[in-house]
């Protein structure tokens, strides 16, 4: 007998997040999300990435198996926040998403003009 092979999509299938969140607290939040179905999609710092790529040992490969760890099943995209351009994706990306998850200092968001 043949099985056909579902994805599993969990309860919340079909809900975006945007995570501007970092080393550990907001991204862990990304991935509970995420392994329940959520289209999550972590935005990175340019340049350098999220401080977690640094958590070594120990090491997957070239990556830190914490960054590899918190942010499976998430999309991610890096984007430049100190340019206008990168603003103005953020914003659109922002738009979009259903859900927002950051961990940043008290008035950053405020200085990107999301606050």
């Amino acid at each position: 007998m043949k099985t056909k092979m579902t994805a599993q999509k969990g309860p919340l299938h079909g809900i975006r997040v945007l995570e501007l969140a970092h080393v550990m607290a907001g991204p862990v939040c990304g991935l509970m999300l995420a392994d329940l179905g959520a289209d999550v999609i972590k935005v990175e710092k340019m340049p350098g990435g999220d401080d977690s790529r640094r958590m070594i040992p120990p090491r997957v490969g070239d990556e830190s198996a914490a960054f590899m760890m918190m942010n499976r099943n998430k999309r991610g995209v890096a984007i430049n926040l100190k340019d206008g351009g990168g603003r103005d994706v953020l914003r659109r990306l922002v738009e979009e998403a259903d859900v927002l998850i950051e961990n940043y200092r008290h008035d950053t968001m405020e200085k990107l003009g999301l606050g």
